[in-house]
């Protein structure tokens, strides 16, 4: 026997000379298998979403132009297009997702799909201003879902297997903001297009209802697939313990929550990442599209429509095939650290381009390479996205894992209203004063991606367990 081994030495007790792994180390644990049907249940409901959100887009402007309204059309698309949904969203999320954790994710996600339904279908029937601003704010007060649904994935995931169902949301959501265009921009003012088919006067009067009636009806199939097939995720059954007479271990108070350093910190990190994901995403058509001598690139539409669709599905593809994998090997604070350390990276090949770009005067071979560069790069942002829902996920009381998602999405959603507006604003101000030569907004928004970057680090390794 060895002289370090006696008999109060346990009996598995690991040698002191060989190496020691942490514990939980997520390699070691058998992944427990995810629940297909139900899993695919949801994300069938995330398809609807921007398919229906998404759907306006191609033809929002030329609606606009159209109503008995003077001037301005170009900043009312914009408020129904960007701001006014994020902002009434804002508003309730919360509540619905609260309400979610009392009552059950099921009848809240079938409300949201309801009010998404009766949004898009009294769009297409509006005939003026207001009531397309009526219909907007219907689809954000009644839908909660994005934050519920995140939700109800956590609810259906342990740490073995969460990595796995959050790496479909990004390409979910990539085939409904293509699917969803691509509908909108097919049908609308079908009675132009197929004459034969759309002869009746209630299209002329209504030219935007048929790709409203086509997304609303998806909707609507998605809502009856889940009353019929979707299995409750939260138990409303009253808790033992409040049985016995002892405190009840029911949703935590908002006190509570916000007095957890790990949720604060998830959902800050949260807000950060959206805010810079979504400035982006402005800037980028924007950029493309603003005519060289100015900083952009001076592309047309339909290669515009080319690069946009190139970028969603680089970056859907990836998370679907990478992932996973790499919040397995690495961790989840690692990815998110790839992720938010990308975003300086991509802010600064907007002014590099732009720099080429003048000096050349046209678009030339290196401005395609470092195109390409740039959607490579923000595809790997995009995973940030999933580390950072699974950290949410285990900050969260499972008793409370609604209410915290919906602070999230709350303040995700404010952060998505602002951003456009505020880097379009910086855009403007940029060129019309010839700050930086016209480029101070990429210098900002790059200040901020450092700043994400320092915020981002306090995040551990890998994300915290399951708390009951």
């Amino acid at each position: 026997m060895p002289h370090d081994v006696t008999e109060r030495t346990a009996l598995l007790a690991r040698p002191p000379h060989q190496d020691v792994l942490e514990p939980r180390t997520p390699l070691l644990e058998p992944r427990t298998p995810l629940p297909v049907l139900q899993l695919s249940i949801v994300l069938l409901m995330q398809l609807s979403d921007p398919i229906a959100g998404q759907s306006i887009f191609p033809y929002i402007n030329q609606l606009v132009s159209e109503l008995d309204i003077t001037g301005g059309d170009k900043k009312k698309s914009r408020v129904l297009r960007e701001s006014l949904f994020f902002l009434t969203q804002a508003m309730t999320v919360l509540q619905w997702s609260r309400i979610s954790d009392r009552i059950g994710r099921k009848p809240v996600l079938l409300m949201g799909l309801l009010g998404t339904a009766s949004s898009i279908y009294c769009f297409g029937l509006s005939r003026t201003f207001w009531t397309l601003v009526v219909s907007r704010c219907i689809s954000g007060f009644l839908n909660g879902n994005i934050g519920v649904m995140k939700s109800t994935m956590g609810d259906l995931t342990d740490r073995t297997n969460r990595a796995d169902a959050f790496a479909f949301l990004p390409i979910i959501w990539s085939m409904g903001a293509s699917i969803g265009p691509l509908i909108g921009g097919s049908l609308a003012r079908p009675h132009d297009r197929f004459p034969e088919a759309f002869s009746s006067a209630f299209w002329v009067v209504f030219p935007y209802f048929l790709p409203c009636l086509v997304t609303g009806s998806f909707v609507l199939f998605c809502a009856f697939v889940a009353l019929l097939f979707f299995k409750e995720t939260v138990s409303t059954r009253k808790p033992v313990s409040e049985e016995c007479g002892s405190k009840p271990l029911g949703p935590r108070s908002l006190g509570d929550l916000f007095a957890s350093r790990n949720i604060l910190l998830s959902i800050g990190n949260y807000v950060t990442l959206a805010y810079l994901d979504t400035t982006h995403l402005a800037l980028f058509p924007l950029f493309l599209s603003m005519p060289i001598e100015i900083g952009g690139l001076g592309l047309h539409p339909p290669t515009i429509g080319l690069i946009m669709s190139i970028y969603g599905a680089t970056s859907g593809i990836f998370q679907v095939l990478f992932f996973a994998r790499l919040v397995r090997r690495f961790g989840e604070g690692r990815i998110f650290m790839l992720g938010i350390s990308m975003c300086p990276l991509v802010f600064a090949l907007y002014p590099l381009m732009s720099a080429i770009a003048q000096r050349e005067g046209d678009v030339n071979h290196l401005i395609w390479v470092l195109m390409g560069l740039l959607i490579a790069l923000s595809a790997l942002m995009e995973t940030a996205f999933g580390a950072v829902f699974m950290f949410m996920t285990a900050s969260a009381p499972k008793s409370s894992r609604g209410t915290v998602n919906g602070l999230a999405q709350t303040s995700v959603s404010l952060a998505r209203a602002l951003g456009p507006a505020m880097s379009t604003a910086l855009f403007s101000l940029s060129v019309q004063h010839d700050l930086l030569g016209g480029r101070m907004v990429y210098a900002v928004y790059i200040v901020l991606a450092g700043g994400a970057i320092l915020f981002g680090a306090q995040l551990p390794e890998r994300s915290w367990d399951d708390i009951e």
